[in-house]
């Protein structure tokens, strides 16, 4: 039994929760919300680190009740419960702490961006920073969040007797917060093609229209994983994880400089989680989670790259591969011939002063091959 509970602790919870509460012999949860709940109970605090350690708390323990903060399902151990143990998981909960800030600040839920920040980098709110964007952060530091933000409402304790909503101004926060954005900056979309200069580089860049062109072959999906092999900059396996938080991205990338650089890239545009691995690629690509697409940026001639890539996919995979040297076009000719798939060549030009007039300065043609496996 899961059963959420909210800052006004026993009395906010529902008969049924009472109920269920109360027919239990062991209490699980934080201390705080331990200490919420009158009567003879077998109290266990949670351990840290926890999600490791509840198997073996669940095989010590019967007619268990867990305590969880407001719905055990949004944010909460609840959805890691029922992964663990299943159908064994009943949950009745309790309103989140978003819905009673959307309840408190007249927000409509459904309009709502959420970020956690719970043990997460505060870089993640970057992507989701966008002109009118109304954003609840849950676990956020409010100094973090407004030196990203700006102007920031917080609200502590919903529900309970300490309840205060005020706008941020330096002053010390209850840790149990939400804190609520209305932005009014500006910002990148997440339609893949940023500028160049979103991007710290040594000049190892895909650029901005090949870019957009390579990730719409990409095709990325939520929930996917990306291997960007010869990474550069990093910007392949950056905007891949910028069109869903969900998607993930591993840049693999020789140079420890370059690695570093991708690191900062994917830092500053919202990712922190883009995963940077060292190596020369094919024996660096040996022991990666197996990718649902790959990008080939950088490293094509050396061989068995392309060979190790094609056999790292499954069924319905995409590999997508760019050329700009005749010897690189020579490797995917060979195997466009053997594998089929789409063959692109890629020319542009941009605008530029030639004097004080404007003229066309061409960039290297890039030779682009996409299949799916």
């Amino acid at each position: 039994m899961v059963v959420g509970i909210g800052a006004d602790g026993w009395d906010g919870l529902s008969p049924a929760a009472q109920q269920a509460v109360s027919r239990s012999r062991v209490l699980m949860g934080s201390r705080r919300q331990l200490d919420l709940v009158p009567g003879e109970f077998e109290r266990v605090a949670w351990p840290s680190p926890l999600v490791p350690a509840l198997p073996a708390l669940f095989e010590e323990y019967r007619d268990v009740c867990v305590l969880a903060s407001g719905d055990p399902m949004f944010h909460g151990i609840g959805t890691t419960l029922v992964r663990l143990l299943g159908e064994r998981v009943t949950v009745i909960p309790h309103p989140s702490s978003v819905s009673l800030a959307c309840a408190r600040l007249g927000w409509a839920l459904n309009e709502v961006e959420v970020v956690s920040l719970v043990a997460r980098s505060a870089d993640l709110l970057r992507p989701v920073l966008t002109p009118g964007q109304r954003v609840l952060v849950l676990g956020g530091d409010p100094a973090t969040v407004a030196a990203l933000a700006g102007h920031i409402t917080v609200l502590e304790q919903l529900g309970g007797p300490a309840e205060r909503v005020y706008p941020w101004s330096g002053q010390d926060s209850d840790p149990l917060c939400v804190i609520a954005i209305e932005y009014r900056g500006s910002a990148l979309s997440r339609v893949p093609g940023l500028p160049d200069d979103a991007y710290e580089s040594d000049g190892q860049l895909t650029k901005r229209e090949v870019r957009a062109i390579s990730l719409s072959r990409l095709a990325p999906l939520p929930g996917q994983l990306l291997w960007d092999v010869g990474a550069g900059s990093g910007s392949i396996a950056i905007e891949w994880a910028r069109t869903h938080p969900t998607c993930r991205a591993i840049a693999v990338e020789q140079s420890a400089e370059r690695a570093e650089r991708i690191a900062g890239n994917a830092a500053s545009l919202g990712v922190p989680g883009v995963e940077v691995h060292i190596g020369r690629a094919p024996d660096a690509l040996e022991g990666l989670e197996k990718p649902d697409a790959i990008f080939i940026g950088g490293g094509v001639t050396v061989p068995g790259v392309l060979q190790a890539c094609w056999d790292a996919l499954a069924a319905g995979g995409r590999l997508v591969v760019n050329a700009v040297t005749l010897e690189s076009e020579a490797v995917v000719a060979q195997w466009y011939a053997r594998l089929g798939g789409d063959l692109v060549r890629i020319s542009v030009n941009r605008g530029s002063a030639v004097g004080k007039f404007t003229g066309w300065r061409p960039h290297m043609p890039v030779t682009t091959w996409s299949v799916t496996k």
